[in-house]
């Protein structure tokens, strides 16, 4: 995009928000020399396309946190934001802390079940125990349940059976079709052949209706699942993969006006919030009729800071167009299977793009840091 930048010292991006959309624009602005500051509630970005897998293959959790500060230095900010005040440009974080901007990028994502989703303000190695004692309890159990078929569920029933053949486990799904509703019949129907061809047992169109009453991501022998159709499936460990929420804490108050059912923000073409030039919503919490991806994420963060370097360069914005479903479902290291630009694709391209390291090694390389071996 040219050289640096030079300017004005009252220029200062605030990114509220540390996942893909929001290291995304972080990197574009920084390339830049633009002033910024990454704010997030953890110390590390979480490169949760791999938690499914870190919570049963002990080891692989330290290959998706990736420390902020080794490649933002000071203009990584570990914090939680309490407030946003729109007149005086200023984020208020927990403990009193004001930042001021000129332009402010809203990232926050999304929220979830753990082990698919990490939503705690923990430093780097805790989390990584907590998927290391997750990977205890999958070992001290030997019948599973995974409550919800989207592709969370999926792929986590399929890591299970990939490293635990002989465990029983059992996918529970409200659903007929398994893993994402864009997807195409042929490919939701080729992750079902692809489960139970490990051995996965499916029950399907059923939902769990004693779900509050069980223990999750702990061990406890001979808990009893039970759904709405009557169905009852002893379980000594039950994982919950019921899909995701928009994380709106950080603006809904300031906000709420502009915010879609879901708690996202709706934006304009250059993925700027209704109404307001300087502040920007990207990733999960952008209301944009597209799957909520890391793929599509990172597409917004530059989208996002390169509108924010033209409007320092008066130069016109970029629009974002949402683009054809490109999803990879791995169902272990060993298959998988996806569409690409509206085509099936099979085993041998998933392994080769997505399986094997679960896109951790691409992260990690963005970020500028060597992977752990």
């Amino acid at each position: 995009m040219g050289a640096q930048l030079s300017v004005d010292p009252s220029v200062h991006v605030v990114i509220v928000g540390g996942g893909f959309a929001g290291i995304a624009a972080a990197r574009q602005l920084k390339s830049q020399g633009v002033p910024f500051t990454l704010l997030d509630l953890k110390d590390a970005f979480h490169h949760n396309v791999g938690a499914l897998r870190a919570s049963v293959q002990s080891g692989f959790a330290r290959k998706t946190f990736i420390p902020y500060i080794a490649t933002f230095g000071e203009s990584f900010k570990q914090g939680r934001v309490v407030r946003i005040d729109l007149e005086t440009q200023t984020v208020v974080l927990e403990g009193g802390e004001e930042l001021k901007f000129s332009h402010l990028i809203l990232s926050t994502g999304s929220e979830g079940d753990f082990p698919g989703k990490f939503n705690e303000p923990v430093t780097m190695e805790t989390a990584i125990q907590q998927y290391e004692d997750m990977v205890k309890e999958v070992q001290a159990a030997e019948r599973i349940v995974v409550v919800g078929g989207g592709s969370a569920g999926v792929e986590m029933a399929a890591e299970l059976k990939t490293d635990h053949p002989s465990k029983e486990v059992t996918l529970i799904h409200s659903r007929v079709a398994l893993a994402d509703v864009e997807l195409l019949p042929s490919v939701r129907q080729g992750v079902k052949e692809g489960l139970l061809q490990k051995g996965v047992q499916l029950l399907l169109s059923e939902k769990v209706s004693n779900l509050a009453e069980l223990s999750i991501n702990v061990t406890q022998k001979g808990m009893k699942v039970l759904t709405d159709k009557g169905s009852e499936v002893t379980a000594d460990l039950v994982i919950r993969c019921t899909g995701i929420r928009v994380n709106s804490a950080a603006y809904s108050s300031v906000l709420g006006d502009r915010l879609a059912e879901n708690g996202a923000l709706r934006v304009n073409a250059h993925l700027q919030v209704e109404g307001l030039q300087n502040v920007y919503a990207i990733g999960d919490c952008a209301h944009l009729q597209e799957p909520k991806m890391a793929y599509h994420a990172g597409l917004h963060g530059a989208v996002a800071a390169e509108n924010i370097i033209n409007t320092l360069r008066n130069k016109p914005l970029r629009s974002y167009t949402p683009g054809c479903l490109n999803m990879l479902v791995t169902l272990g290291r060993d298959d998988g299977i996806g569409q690409i630009n509206g085509y099936k694709v099979g085993s041998l391209v998933v392994r080769m793009a997505k399986s094997k390291d679960l896109f951790a090694g691409k992260s990690w390389k963005e970020m500028g840091q060597p992977i752990p071996q």
